[in-house]
């Protein structure tokens, strides 16, 4: 499947329509990120179940201010809209298939259940 850029107007669509999203945000003049993303890309293409996208940060700096990127190339990874991992730094494939293979096997109904019982921001 192809890489999706992904901008303030189609990035919640994208995340809630799709099960499992792993986000690339990055910048044209980032030279890590710019090794990264033949890495990102051949992985896409091994996880046609997966959407793969990428926020370019110089273009839509609201959605990483939003998701609190302070450095460049940062992966996330989206299962069922529920945030598993945000990372800083360019990956080796074997470590970002790894990510991706333990963010599979998570059973997504205990994620949630321990998500319920954690204290929330302003709680006592």
């Amino acid at each position: 499947m192809a890489v999706v850029e992904l901008t303030q107007d189609n990035f919640e669509d994208v995340v809630t329509r799709n099960d499992f999203v792993v986000i690339d945000f990055w910048a044209p003049w980032c030279g890590p990120c710019r090794g990264f993303a033949p890495v990102f890309e051949a992985t896409a293409e091994k996880h046609p179940d997966i959407v793969f996208g990428k926020v370019n940060t110089d273009e839509e700096q609201a959605l990483a201010i939003h998701f609190g990127v302070r450095s460049i190339p940062t992966l996330m990874v989206f299962r069922e809209q529920v945030i598993l991992y945000a990372q800083p730094g360019a990956l080796p494939a074997s470590a970002l298939e790894n990510v991706i293979e333990q963010a599979r096997a998570l059973d997504m109904d205990k994620v949630r259940e321990e998500l319920a019982r954690r204290p929330q921001a302003g709680d006592a």
